[in-house]
């Protein structure tokens, strides 16, 4: 193409993304870049349908109903791993890829599960915000230490695998429930495969690392829970919706836990009125998993690769829906 031809494709971005991304798009000239953070639901499907390509974050749900709108719409890029805020379904029917960025967050979410590990069972922000009061409390605040406890991963993918090295480097055994880990896998990685009720009852530390399925909606319930020590605390910086957060609450408010982290919720932003922000033994902060400036920087570059790779010269690597699109023999993928 020479540099006088015009662009062939519209690239929307509808949530922030950091330069480095949008210098790869920008790049390009065959794509056209819009960047729109911050669009409304409805302002965003009134233009949908001029966009070859649309990237967007957790903020920015892609619904069918959205895409039903996006008639020319090719590719749906998420500058992260989840993609529960996508209909993936609903875009394979209409031939609408879905990319996301698999690896650029996984150290930062895992460093992220470790610190609210660390922060839980030694009450650093409870102790935090009585010393800032004036209050000088320590025999109030005494902590439990991690070296020599059981940690029960609760999925052992990516980041779950990160977590379970950092864990070990701090003394700590590492056990799992994870279906899809091979056996000779998790002995290089010297973790211990067992059932999820097997896990429940011994693990000292609980560490959800699943994505939002049907499968695993409510999979940490009031039964799960019930088969926790009293003295187990529960982390939670994988999905919201994965733990029953009405089953959490009643087990904290009952004593049958020492506590929770909690770094995602069902519904986000989380009401400020929640019953768990209201408990003293909840650690929770706004989904700050992937939030460093080196994990948006390597989500956004892989984002927008992959994006640009599928529009430019058809390469949909990593593509989540690529094999149902062409059972289905829908159109978008071949125009």
């Amino acid at each position: 193409m020479s540099p006088e031809s015009p662009p062939r494709f519209r690239v929307l971005l509808a949530d922030e993304v950091v330069p480095e991304g949008l210098q790869i798009l920008r790049g390009c000239a065959a794509l056209e870049v819009d960047l729109r953070a911050g669009i409304s639901a409805s302002e965003l499907k009134s233009i949908i349908g001029d966009y070859d390509a649309l990237i967007v974050r957790g903020r920015t749900k892609v619904t069918a109903d959205l895409l039903e709108a996006a008639g020319r719409l090719k590719v749906v890029g998420r500058a992260g791993v989840g993609v529960d805020n996508i209909d993936v379904t609903a875009a394979s029917n209409r031939g609408v890829v879905v990319l996301n960025a698999t690896g650029g967050n996984v150290v930062s979410v895992a460093e992220h599960t470790l610190a609210l590990v660390l922060a839980l069972v030694r009450h650093i922000a409870q102790a935090d915000a009585s010393l800032k009061r004036g209050v000088w409390e320590r025999g109030r605040f005494r902590g439990t230490a991690v070296y020599g406890k059981t940690l029960g991963l609760v999925g052992a993918g990516r980041v779950g695998s990160e977590v379970a090295k950092r864990a070990q480097a701090f003394g700590m055994r590492v056990v799992a429930c994870d279906p899809y880990l091979p056996p000779e896998r998790a002995e290089q990685l010297g973790i211990e495969l067992m059932t999820l009720p097997s896990l429940l009852g011994e693990a000292d530390v609980v560490s959800v690392h699943t994505p939002l399925t049907e499968e695993t909606h409510g999979l940490i319930g009031a039964r799960e829970l019930a088969l926790m020590k009293s003295t187990a605390y529960l982390i939670n910086a994988a999905r919201g919706g994965v733990v029953d957060e009405t089953a959490l609450a009643e087990a904290l408010r009952a004593g049958r836990l020492a506590g929770a982290a909690l770094d995602v919720f069902e519904e986000e932003p989380v009401p400020a009125d929640h019953q768990l922000l209201k408990l003293e033994g909840v650690l929770a902060v706004p989904h700050l998993g992937a939030a460093t400036h080196e994990a948006q920087t390597s989500v956004a570059i892989e984002i927008c690769e992959a994006v640009r790779d599928a529009l430019v010269s058809g390469e949909f690597r990593g593509a989540l829906n690529l094999a149902e699109i062409r059972a289905q023999k829908t159109p978008n993928l071949l125009r």
